[in-house]
């Protein structure tokens, strides 16, 4: 007797690969069935004022639809579809749920674990493509590619950029604070030794490897790590500890002309701050791949400054991340169906 699977993927991580990726690790053990959500073409909720979809977050989906397609799986494989109280409470025997994202936000963990639903999730997933994409946003804003596209468009050929004044700088003789060293920030760190870049590195949690260490990546305090770099790259997860890390403190404790990245979560700034010091000149220019609110409504201030390049939160938008979130939601299913423990688990009965 075959164990009934579903799949609720949307238009980047598709139910296909999901499926693929299942049979390969599981064999024909398993019956599926697919749903996909209207994502990314529908952004996601990051909140609802409906009572039933209080504590979950960047959704998309309705209950009703999540709850008809679940039906009488057992498993259930998603990205970011709404799993809450009610779909647990009604659905008695869906005992497994794969979240292919770093955060399942999306879940109501604590209506999991009081259902007996082992959660895991798939950190790392997206880590190569965001932290390439890292790379790519800081060469936009030290080479002046950004302001040499925009003005090329508008007719204006702009060799004042070889003004020794309006040059760019290069990676091989500036600092490169990474906050956050994890999945990410550690392969940062990685692309960023090639370019022979002096490197810091702030998470208190986590310790360097051999390898940095041997290059001379340093790990230092925040406000240390704040003053001495000229380039600042958040890889950090929101917590309500580093909610609005980057302040008006933190922007004052930097060195005039500083860069700030941002590929982690919008709320991790203080976009207000962040304006004061991108209008007088303080930060020299600002790469935002997210927001707070996401997507930053048309009159938000930062769109307008010529000193911020924006992105629509696609650092992790790569077929990779499809297929190793895939191969890491198989694994884990594979792993709960033999009576194994799961790799990355997410609440109290997955452990």
């Amino acid at each position: 007797m075959s164990t009934e699977i579903a799949i609720i993927g949307d238009r980047f991580m598709l139910p296909t690969i999901f499926e693929e990726a299942i049979h390969a690790a599981c064999g024909d053990s398993v019956s599926i069935r697919n749903l996909t959500l209207p994502w990314p073409d529908d952004p996601l909720i990051s909140q609802s004022s409906e009572p039933e979809l209080q504590g979950i977050s960047e959704f998309v989906g309705s209950v009703e639809r999540v709850t008809e397609h679940v039906g009488n799986a057992h498993a259930l494989i998603t990205h970011v579809a709404p799993l809450t109280r009610s779909i647990f409470a009604a659905k008695p025997m869906l005992k497994f749920v794969a979240v292919t994202r770093g955060g399942p936000v999306n879940v109501d963990l604590t209506a999991a674990d009081d259902s007996g639903v082992t959660v895991v999730n798939a950190p790392g997933r997206n880590a190569s493509s965001v932290a390439e994409f890292t790379i790519a946003a800081i060469l936009t804003q030290i080479k002046n590619i950004i302001k040499g596209h925009e003005a090329l468009r508008t007719g204006r050929f702009r060799g004042d950029l070889y003004r020794a004044d309006k040059a760019g700088g290069e990676l091989s003789e500036m600092s490169v604070g990474i906050i956050g060293y994890g999945a990410i920030g550690s392969r940062v760190v990685k692309h960023l030794q090639t370019f022979g870049s002096t490197i810091l590195v702030n998470d208190p949690k986590a310790s360097l490897d051999e390898a940095d260490i041997a290059y001379g990546v340093r790990k230092l305090t925040l406000n240390a790590l704040l003053r001495e770099a000229d380039i600042v790259s958040l890889h950090c997860r929101l917590t309500p500890q580093t909610r609005n890390l980057m302040n008006r403190d933190a922007f004052q404790a930097m060195k005039r002309g500083t860069v700030l990245i941002n590929t982690a979560r919008g709320e991790l700034v203080d976009c207000h701050a962040l304006e004061t010091v991108l209008r007088n000149g303080h930060l020299q220019s600002a790469m935002l791949d997210t927001f707070d609110p996401e997507p930053p409504p048309a009159e938000w201030p930062l769109l307008k400054l010529p000193n911020v390049t924006v992105t629509p939160h696609i650092a992790g938008a790569t077929l990779k991340t499809v297929r190793v979130s895939a191969e890491m939601a198989a694994e884990e299913l594979r792993r709960w169906l033999a009576g194994e423990p799961p790799l990355h688990p997410c609440s109290s009965a997955a452990r």
